[in-house]
């Protein structure tokens, strides 16, 4: 059945999902793939459009995909699959565990997946560049583009940081990605 399904899928990725939106975008994609919910490229395409719309990630593609799969309702139970188990976490943390952020041993493990996470992120955001931008567009057209304008960015983000000792924000990046994809690729 579809709902339990959703349930059951959306669940993992909530318990499962350390470091935010960006690092539980391997799991949403294992997970929607193992189901045959979404393609890859679809998958893809969503995890931009979540990111550029108002509110977390991992909600928008679960509202996303709850809603493509089994219409408002499959929407409800995807997304409150995916909140539910952050929600009882906080609400554990807040009333039994509010000491245990003080302790060592909990920093100490913080402090481990915090490289973690940012590598998780990095792997991901390298492996979604290559394989659906940089490499396609390669193989079929010899388009150099999705790399020159990667490069780009990427030059552009880490001299902002190192000229004006701060990043451009992450809206500012998206505002200034989607200039000049504009600009490189037109309206279409």
């Amino acid at each position: 059945m579809i709902y339990w399904d959703l349930l059951v899928g959306f669940l993992k990725v909530g318990c499962f999902s350390f470091g935010g939106a960006y690092g539980a975008i391997p799991l949403i994609r294992d997970v929607v793939l193992a189901y045959g919910w979404l393609s890859e490229e679809t998958l893809t395409d969503m995890i931009a459009v979540s990111e550029s719309t108002p509110g977390p990630i991992m909600v928008n593609l679960a509202t996303y995909v709850g809603s493509s799969q089994a219409g408002i309702i499959g929407a409800l139970i995807a997304t409150l699959a995916v909140i539910l188990p952050a929600f009882f976490i906080i609400v554990l943390v807040m009333a039994v565990l509010k000491t245990a952020l003080k302790n060592k041993y909990v920093q100490a493990v913080m402090g481990g997946l915090k490289p973690c996470v940012v590598g998780i992120i990095l792997a991901t955001g390298c492996t979604m560049a290559l394989n659906h931008g940089i490499l396609p567009a390669f193989r079929e057209t010899g388009d150099f583009r999705p790399l020159i304008l990667t490069a780009a960015l990427a030059l552009v983000y880490f001299g902002s940081r190192k000229v004006f000792k701060k990043g451009l924000t992450p809206i500012g990046l998206i505002v200034l990605s989607a200039c000049a994809g504009i600009a490189v690729y037109g309206i279409q």
